[in-house]
């Protein structure tokens, strides 16, 4: 009898040792195991003569122009860019500016900012920079949804940095857009050289709007002034929108108005920046641009414990802003993860808030922010700690497809997407232009 029970006790324990055994291997099985750090890529020199153009990107600066940005080590360059719609035909030249900058023991080369247009819609521009070196071609974006944005913030120069780049180069996107930390020099001032090189293949196809990030300060106590480096190398259309500060501007794409904002320079009710927003956003035509989205670097919603609560500030001054004039999509990044939001205002749950997304997992050094807080707060939808890059299909006016795209052993693996509809098509836009006049003509 007690053999008996011992053996009906012991093949008992052995079941429960097997369904133990099955339920952890399921439960591993499901979790997505990270692939380990990659290491900083490392660049040869360039053997190409000092004319030649490198480290060529393009930006878009007012309705139907393209900024085009290079630099040259031969001072004596001119700032000047061929273009045409054919190969080897340039119909059209353009002249423009130039500068450069020395930080320490470094000195910059000769950086050429060159407007070319007025451009056709959804045309191929062949181009020339400075009458040297290679011919390079550029696709102007649509006049007409669909608009496609690549998304990719915090990327760095790692081998991770490389998987995201050759994942967005297989989208066919319109516009990339990057909420700051773009090379990651840190000082480092020949990063940038190297970066630039990095990115040319597809920033000089297609353009590539950039706000900053901490690792853009690059300040020097008594000696250098904060963003210099970031300034005099990726000029954007701020003077075109009204801004005094390359730090924050905004564009417009087809029917989507676009605001870039600093969180690095004053954002409160007496700055330059809260005064340029407010002015932009009251321009915004929401029957011609249905579609408004904000990027900035430090997120403003973040249940990850790296960066916690960093954007309160900007987020108290600058959110009831936003929310008034129903902005649709914010976008971020500075937390090395991925996490996307229901839409929300004040810390709630809001059908008439922003949809907020964080995106800095581009691929820099620092690594991936894996720790999360739990539990995870009712507006968080999607949280995950891996790289990978983002893509906003603007398909009408009401309708916009968002996916996430993570790095998976090299392949892009759609891990994450919604459909979005606009605020305007909602009705949230002119529930509170209602709300607003009702509070104009109070007593």
């Amino acid at each position: 009898m007690f053999l008996r029970s011992f053996s009906r006790s012991l093949m008992e324990l052995k079941l429960i040792a097997a369904v133990a055994f099955l339920l952890l291997s399921a439960t591993v099985a499901a979790d997505y195991v990270r692939p380990q750090p990659r290491k900083t890529l490392h660049f040869p020199l360039s053997h190409n003569p000092s004319s030649h153009p490198q480290q060529v990107h393009i930006s878009l600066a007012g309705d139907k122009h393209m900024r085009v940005t290079w630099v040259t080590g031969d001072k004596s360059s001119p700032s000047s860019v061929e273009y045409g719609t054919s190969p080897g035909r340039y119909s059209s030249v353009a002249q423009g500016e130039s500068t450069s900058y020395s930080y320490i023991f470094y000195s910059s080369g000769k950086i050429h900012h060159t407007v070319i247009g007025p451009l056709e819609h959804s045309t191929v521009y062949f181009y020339r920079c400075g009458g040297q070196g290679p011919e390079f071609q550029l696709k102007t974006p649509p006049a007409q949804f669909p608009v496609t944005f690549a998304v990719a913030g915090d990327l760095g120069q790692t081998g991770w940095t490389k998987t995201t780049l050759d994942h967005i180069d297989q989208c066919n996107y319109d516009v990339h857009l990057l909420p700051g930390d773009l090379s990651y020099a840190d000082y480092m001032q020949h990063r940038w050289d190297t970066f630039g090189e990095l990115v040319q293949p597809l920033a000089s196809a297609r353009p590539w709007m950039v706000t900053e990030g901490n690792h853009e300060k690059e300040v020097i106590p008594f000696l250098k002034d904060g963003f210099e480096s970031y300034n005099a190398r990726w000029k954007m259309p701020f003077e075109e929108s009204g801004s005094s500060s390359n730090l924050y501007y905004s564009f417009e794409v087809a029917g989507i108005h676009v605001i870039m904002l600093g969180s690095y320079t004053d954002y409160d009710e007496q700055s330059n920046q809260y005064r340029w927003l407010e002015n932009d956003l009251s321009k915004v035509d929401r029957k011609k641009t249905p579609w408004l989205v904000v990027l900035f670097h430090v997120p403003w919603y973040n249940s990850n414990k790296a960066h916690q609560a960093e954007g309160d500030d900007m987020m108290a001054a600058m959110e009831p802003l936003l929310y008034a004039a129903s902005v649709d999509l914010v976008l971020a990044g500075h937390v090395h993860a991925y996490e996307r939001s229901k839409r929300i205002n004040n810390g709630r749950f809001d059908p008439c808030g922003a949809v907020h997304i964080t995106i800095g997992d581009g691929g820099n050094n620092e690594g991936l922010a894996h720790w999360y807080i739990d539990p995870q707060p009712e507006w968080s939808v999607f949280r995950e700690a891996s790289f990978g890059h983002g893509e906003l299909k603007i398909v009408n006016s009401t309708h916009a497809f968002w996916s996430w795209h993570r790095n998976d052993d090299d392949e892009p693996i759609r891990s994450d997407q919604v459909w979005i509809s606009s605020l305007v098509s909602s009705g949230c836009v002119a529930e509170k232009r209602h709300e607003q006049r009702k509070m104009l003509l109070a007593p």
